[in-house]
């Protein structure tokens, strides 16, 4: 038995894709799906701060669960090196530097009134 995985099906060769015997795809996550992977990523002991808007991420960014899962742990660490809650600030600038990882570009309408707070984030407070 192989299990494979990939993002990427339609880049496999037909004839590959042809021996293989069962296929599962998983749909991207939508907006209700990413919301609850949000939550599930935050332990209930996490320290949160005042201004988490996971609404607004969810709503805002189409990300896959992985994405959502390193930008929780990159926003983790960038309060923890600061000794404070995790906030939108570390989640907004997490997510800045997933989407770079991913070679996409982010525009300041896609943080629409956290946008600011990417200056801040820049500065890691």
């Amino acid at each position: 038995m192989t299990i494979l995985a990939t993002n990427l099906r339609q880049n496999m060769d037909e004839a590959f894709v042809r021996r293989i015997q069962f296929i599962v795809d998983f749909p991207f996550p939508d907006e209700l799906h990413r919301h609850k992977i949000w939550k599930v990523h935050f332990p209930k002991e996490t320290p949160w701060g005042d201004d988490i808007d996971l609404e607004f991420l969810a709503r805002q960014f189409r990300l896959a669960g992985g994405n959502i899962r390193n930008i929780v742990i990159n926003a983790s660490f960038l309060a923890a090196a600061n000794d404070k809650r995790i906030g939108m600030k570390h989640l907004i600038h997490a997510t800045m530097r997933e989407f770079q990882k991913m070679g996409k570009l982010c525009v300041k309408g896609d943080f629409g009134k956290y946008y600011e707070l990417l200056e801040v984030g820049q500065r890691h407070e």
